[in-house]
């Protein structure tokens, strides 16, 4: 059995990872437009108890004291996502410059702060008119994000080096068009599979484009991929049912940026639905090879089995597959219960799955990796002395940080980890009833009230290992425990 490092190495990146739409309100300030998850939160029905990201964490009036945290968090770094709609309102129009100065403004904090910035362009707030103008499925989309990406770094050239292009397009493609249980809330399978092409495109060509503005820039794209395992390893029926969902869930993403071609099973897998015609010559030349690090996101793991009495496979909401919604070539495929102790999103803890994946990207993609996103989420309470002891996370952490570890050890080259998330936010469809952040914040007046999961992670970052489960609820009170 592999003995796990006695710490991170030196450099290592500690983190913690928001996203715009989330956490900065202000949705109608400072030049902003309205995007995709304005229109799907505005819609009745469609957000639990009718909550928007109008307000949520106020983080854009506020970001100074939320950067403060994270400097006495002991953070390293910080991955954040920019509003497309607030830097470009319409998406292909003009520029805003009050958008800019927010951004720049956050990086001024951060840079007093000695945090890295890890910066994300595209985080699903895509600007509501290039929705109405056909969305990702639209080619132009791709076309309008590269010129986005482009002015965007050449603005914070000699301030950002660290950039990701997309965040989880396997969601925006899927969630938002084939199942509809994201924005921009469209049931349209085909559209789905272009819709994923063209952000395959888009990442191309941002990425070229950053590093025209940018030389000896670190560009990365973040994807949640995961290791979908067959119910019974024996049955080649659930074999090729877990081939599929790879086919559809990873291959899709990881095989156009390592060699430049779609996985022919895939192709295959969905000849009835399309003969895959927008894929034009070229495209995936730009694709190939066009990253330097790669970002993983992980929450759970999968297990899937072939079931004959269903049609379409069932889809997901979030990270995690649940009944409801038809995959594109995924047929007679049933996502089953995980095993183990599930967070209040019904997701599996399972560290192993974690494991499994760092070295599957590890071998498949040939790449560093950034742990760009993991955490758990649960229904946190504040105790009559203040303190929010939210033990069941930072078992979660300490299982997942002691996993990257293993990888480590393992051969794979891992950067750094950033958690998710620094504090509670608008958790999309979920609105605000699940909890992910170290911080908890209070929806009512906004106050940020540190969990035992924030302490447990400082003393993490200051011995570089994770600290034990046990010490987390005894590590101290300060600094205040709100603000």
């Amino acid at each position: 059995m592999t003995s796990l490092p006695p710490s991170f190495p030196d450099g290592f990146l500690f983190g913690a990872a928001t996203a715009s739409y989330q956490i900065e309100g202000a949705v109608a300030e400072g030049g902003r437009g309205p995007s995709i998850w304005d229109t799907r939160a505005h819609t009745p029905g469609l957000i639990r108890d009718g909550d928007t990201g109008d307000v949520t964490d106020d983080h854009f009036h506020r970001f100074a004291d939320d950067v403060a945290a994270m400097a006495e968090m002991g953070l390293t770094a910080y991955r954040f996502s920019m509003a497309w709609p607030r830097i470009q309102p319409t998406g292909s129009g003009p520029f805003s410059d009050e958008g800019f100065a927010f951004y720049h403004r956050l990086l001024d904090e951060l840079e007093k702060h000695g945090i890295e910035p890890l910066a994300t362009l595209y985080h699903w707030d895509l600007p509501q008119p290039l929705e109405d103008a056909g969305g990702w499925p639209n080619r132009e989309t791709a076309y309008a994000f590269e010129a986005y990406a482009r002015r965007t770094a050449t603005e914070f050239k000699d301030r950002v080096t660290r950039w990701a292009t997309l965040n989880e397009p396997w969601c925006s493609a899927f969630l938002g068009y084939s199942q509809g249980s994201h924005a921009p809330s469209r049931t349209e399978p085909v559209a789905s599979l272009a819709a994923a092409h063209h952000l395959n495109l888009a990442h191309g060509l941002a990425s070229r484009a950053i590093r025209e503005v940018v030389p000896g820039a670190s560009v990365s794209i973040v994807l949640n991929t995961h290791v979908p395992r067959p119910w019974d390893p024996s049955n080649p029926a659930d074999v090729d049912a877990s081939r599929r969902i790879d086919a559809l869930a990873n291959r899709i993403f990881m095989e156009p940026l390592v060699s430049g071609t779609y996985p022919a099973d895939l192709v295959a897998d969905t000849r009835e639905l399309t003969d895959w015609s927008f894929v034009l010559d070229g495209d995936l030349e730009a694709v190939r090879g066009s990253i330097d690090v790669v970002g993983v996101n992980y929450y759970s793991s999968h297990v899937v089995r072939h079931n004959p009495a269903l049609g379409l496979g069932d889809g997901a909401d979030g990270h995690s597959p649940a009944p409801g919604t038809a995959w594109p070539g995924s047929e007679h495929v049933e996502f089953m219960r995980p095993f183990g102790p599930l967070t209040t999103m019904g997701w599996n803890q399972d560290a192993s799955g974690f494991h499994a994946y760092l070295l599957r990207m590890h071998r498949d993609m040939g790449l560093p990796i950034i742990v760009t996103e993991n955490g758990a989420s649960f229904d946190d309470v504040v105790d009559p002395d203040g303190r929010v002891h939210d033990a069941d996370r930072v078992r979660y952490l300490h299982d997942h940080f002691e996993a990257a570890l293993m990888a480590i050890a393992d051969g794979v080259d891992i950067r750094g980890y950033m958690v998710w998330s620094l504090m509670d936010n608008f958790e999309w469809s979920h609105g605000f009833s699940k909890r992910f952040g170290l911080l908890r914040v209070d929806f009512g007046d906004l106050s940020r009230r540190w969990k035992d999961s924030a302490y447990w992670y400082r003393e993490t970052i200051r011995n570089r290992r994770p600290a034990s489960v046990e010490s987390a609820a005894a590590l101290g009170t300060t600094p205040p425990a709100t603000y």
